[in-house]
């Protein structure tokens, strides 16, 4: 304290009184977050009381992790202390997202051994924002029910319900499985092949058909063949014809054939098995069972 009666500091006194260093306060006071009360004779700044107060609440904000900007609003008393803790807790939420997703980036590619062009591929797709995430899905089913007015609304929804993006805490399987997926969207061989499904199940679906007779198609599938192939019948069987007939009636077998091969392939399956992956459900069942169907169609096709 100068000893000149007036109890004002010098910025190496408010240094020793505070545990901050006559850097740090200068520094401070030339961003204008803690003006000097006035100077000294010499020129010298000189602060009181209430600024080693104001001092340690600026220490403390900044210790919380926001920048000068912040601050100097809070001690202009243009936004609350609480205000700028919101906001910097959802700012810090967004980092910790981030340096997730770049933790689950990095173990998978201890765990793969990948390539410096495969890390750098895995890390954009990983990285991009949630909004670009659910843009590359959204886009992907937009396109795929585009100008399809008759497809099932079940399955149009279903669709858009799986449309999702990478979880906030990814584990490395989940990061492997997005990159995967964010390709196979994007694949037009793939796109097409989704495409002709969908095709498929608008073609003879009229605007007063109701919504999810397909997927009652798919359950009464599952009901039929399950059992069968737990009986041991061989889709190339004669037994397998009474299945069929029991699941498509009087349906042109042809046609069913076509449908099928359109909607259930590796590729297909492996998209679901991906979405279940990134979902955390179950892989989705009885691919064994379409397979035997399409299997049983095309036996008796080449009979």
């Amino acid at each position: 304290m100068i000893d000149d009666g007036t109890g004002l500091l010098t910025i190496g006194e408010l240094a020793r009184a505070t545990g901050l260093t006559v850097r740090t306060i200068r520094y401070w006071s030339d961003e204008g977050v803690l003006t000097p009360v006035t100077r000294s004779a010499g020129g010298y700044r000189l602060y009181d009381a209430e600024s080693a107060a104001r001092l340690e609440l600026i220490r403390t904000l900044r210790e919380l992790g926001l920048g000068l900007d912040s601050v100097r609003e809070v001690l202009a008393g243009e936004t609350t202390v609480a205000e700028v803790a919101a906001a910097h807790v959802i700012a810090l939420d967004a980092r910790i997202r981030s340096l997730k997703v770049t933790r689950a980036v990095l173990s998978t590619v201890a765990r793969r051994g990948a390539t410096a062009e495969e890390m750098t591929l895995m890390n954009k797709l990983a990285r991009l924002s949630a909004a670009e995430r659910r843009r590359i899905m959204e886009e992907f089913v937009e396109e795929l029910f585009h100008g399809l007015d008759t497809a099932d609304p079940d399955i149009r929804e279903r669709m858009r319900t799986s449309a999702l993006s990478l979880p906030d805490d990814p584990t490395p399987e989940q990061v492997d499985a997005w990159v995967e997926l964010a390709e196979l969207v994007q694949d037009p061989e793939f796109r097409a092949q989704m495409r002709q499904a969908a095709e498929f199940n608008a073609a003879d679906r009229g605007h007063d058909t109701p919504a999810g007779a397909s997927m009652w198609f798919f359950k009464r599938l599952v009901e039929l063949v399950g059992p069968a192939r737990e009986q041991g019948i061989a889709p190339e069987s004669p037994e397998a014809d009474r299945v069929l007939g029991d699941l498509l009636g009087n349906a042109d077998r042809t046609a069913v054939l076509a449908r099928m091969k359109a909607s259930h392939n590796v590729r297909l399956a492996r998209y679901r098995q991906l979405l279940a992956v990134l979902k955390e459900t179950d892989a989705p069942a009885h691919e064994e069972d379409f397979a035997w169907v399409v299997a049983a169609l095309q036996a008796q096709a080449g009979s």
